[in-house]
């Protein structure tokens, strides 16, 4: 059914109270309305954030519809750019919030739906639907929609939508179900126009709609692009995986071109089980890895979630938090932390001079041991001559030492080193995961393929923000779609070795990145960082989720090439 997507019949209000309707855009610019359930839901969750402003520098305001319907698990809400997040392929869908009296038909249930060609039923956007309910109260037996901008005529004693061009025709029906939520409308004074709750009015007045101002069209437009992705979520290798530090200029006698870094890809209380979390604290975003100090005033309060299929009766977990500072905008984010090691001292910890160059390439600049390093000219170093050569102390591997100065000096600079041949490291490795927090829940719910125990429910979440000196563009704003993210253990022996390790990933800020998404294209957004999750519980058709017996294992390994093993764990 091809209908040109249009602006709405406008309402007015003066009653402080109105039924909310929620709504996505499909590929055809048409707007289909969430069940009633769905929609207390999200009303829910979004009226606990009324009130805040929504984008750079704010809270991650998102909403999991899993939580209102199963069916939904892989579509997050993110608020501050009004869109629809799709977890296992990436797709945005624009989302907008209407507003509707109590008498109206989304108030009382009242849904009309057109058959399509599948032989399914859809609905109507709401302001259809109580464009119709009202026509027909009217007495109106063909109630014409060109005044919302469709070129079709409903008769309401046949049941039939005809195309006014084409003739061409369809049948439909009237639903009775649960009404919408009721929702408070809260404006400022003086404010008699329509009840909008787009980006623009949210950001002006934090509360609802702003007097004095255009009265727009209330379709609520994402606040960054949002290009469609064209398939599922893939994973490009880090920057720790790549040899060649810069685009050096090429070079006389180079076998081949050196390979460059790559760069990594992938409000609301979180979902609740009716308790408290078990695990919780935050990390800076600014500058080098603070490690976070032990855990020091405990957190007393208490999440309120929703109830849904992972409630557990009884479960009461107690919740540490360990509590930052909070950062600032662009001065302090480029500011820098503590004081970093010098990149000449780094490269002496970890490797030995030879005397003599073994008769192999640099595998780094492609160059012969014996012969200059292929970064001479490009890197400034006065303790470190063009013709040194070395190996590194643990898995002996030999480099020229610019060389790997140079790939030190490109990465995160945190006092590790990586080998490039074998990927052993060196030092404690650290990641550039902007600040954000990690819960954890247990409830007793099995996984599929892991009947014998309870499920480990992990939220992450991480708010926009300005990216620090070791980000992609230093000082400049990034993005954090489709949180909070929520993934799934089995809360076994092996499952909570895993956890363990991802608690030691997440505070060496090796979970996320900032970068480019694979799957929308997006630059400086919060990406996955090579450590693989199960975002979803009962299904693995996208092969993020259960049943899968070799994900524990592979996490394991994903883990390790982090430098992030049971070594790491410290003793009970």
């Amino acid at each position: 059914m091809a209908m040109a997507p249009s602006p709405s019949l406008a309402q007015a209000y003066t009653s402080p109270v109105a039924v909310a309707v929620w709504e996505w855009q499909d590929g055809l610019g048409i707007w289909h309305p969430y069940s009633a359930a769905v929609c207390s839901y999200i009303e829910q969750q979004f009226v606990q954030q009324k009130g805040q402003r929504f984008g750079l520098g704010s809270l991650a305001h998102s909403i999991p519809l899993g939580q209102a319907d199963p069916s939904l698990a892989p579509y997050i809400i993110d608020l501050p750019s009004w869109t629809q997040f799709r977890q296992d392929t990436g797709t945005m869908r624009a989302v907008r919030r209407h507003l509707f009296p109590q008498h109206s038909a989304p108030g009382q249930g009242i849904v009309w739906e057109w058959l399509s060609d599948d032989g399914s039923w859809t609905a109507y956007e709401a302001s259809v639907c109580d464009h119709l309910e009202q026509q027909v109260a009217r007495g109106n037996q063909l109630v014409d929609l060109a005044p919302l901008g469709y070129n079709y005529t409903v008769n309401y004693a046949t049941h039939v939508q005809t195309n006014k061009t084409s003739l061409f025709c369809r049948s439909v029906r009237r639903q009775a179900g649960p009404p919408y939520p009721v929702t408070t409308v809260i404006a400022p004074p003086g404010h008699t126009g329509v009840a909008c709750s787009c980006h623009q009015c949210l950001i002006g007045g934090g509360t609802g709609p702003v007097s004095g101002r255009y009265r727009h069209s209330m379709t609520s437009l994402p606040a960054y692009p949002v290009p469609q992705p064209p398939n599922r979520t893939a994973i490009v290798f880090g920057a720790h995986q790549a040899f060649a530090p810069y685009n050096k200029p090429s070079l006389s006698g180079a076998r081949s071109a050196p390979r460059l870094n790559t760069t990594n890809p992938w409000g609301g209380a979180p979902p609740s089980l009716g308790s408290q979390p078990l695990y919780c604290f935050s990390l800076p975003h600014l500058g080098p890895q603070h490690q976070p100090p032990g855990p020091s005033t405990a957190s007393g309060t208490s999440a309120s979630l929703p109830s849904g299929p992972m409630s557990s009766a009884g479960s009461i977990p107690t919740t540490v938090a360990v509590h930052m500072p909070k950062p600032s905008r662009v001065q302090q984010a480029l500011a820098g932390g503590t004081s970093k090691p010098e990149p000449e001292q780094v490269i002496r910890n970890y490797t030995e001079e030879l005397k003599t160059a073994p008769d192999e390439d640099c595998i780094i600049c492609m160059e012969k041991l014996s012969m200059v390093s292929g970064y001479s000219d490009v890197t400034d170093c006065k303790t470190i001559g063009p013709v040194a050569v070395g190996c590194l102390t643990q898995c002996r591997h030999s480099f020229h030492l610019l060389c790997l100065l140079a790939m030190y000096c490109n990465g995160n600079k945190d006092g590790s080193l990586q080998c490039p041949s074998c990927k052993t490291i060196y030092g404690e490795k650290t990641g550039t995961q902007p600040r954000g927090k990690m819960e954890v829940f247990r409830f007793q719910v099995a996984l599929p393929g892991h009947e014998d125990c309870g499920t480990i429910l992990i939220v992450y979440n991480i708010p926009h923000g300005i990216q620090g000196p070791e980000h992609p563009n230093p000082g400049k704003p990034f993005t954090a779609r489709g949180f909070p993210r929520q993934c799934y253990l089995p809360d076994n022996a092996q499952g909570r070795k895993v956890l363990e390790l991802l608690k030691v990933a997440w505070k060496r800020r090796l979970i996320f990145t900032v970068g480019t998404s694979s799957t929308t294209g997006e630059t400086d957004t919060v990406v996955w960082n090579e450590i693989h999750h199960k975002t979803e519980m009962d299904r693995n058709v996208t092969g993020h989720g259960y049943p899968d017996p070799n994900y524990l294992q592979n996490v394991l390994a994903e883990l390790a090439a982090q430098g992030v093993t049971e070594d790491c764990l410290q003793p009970q």
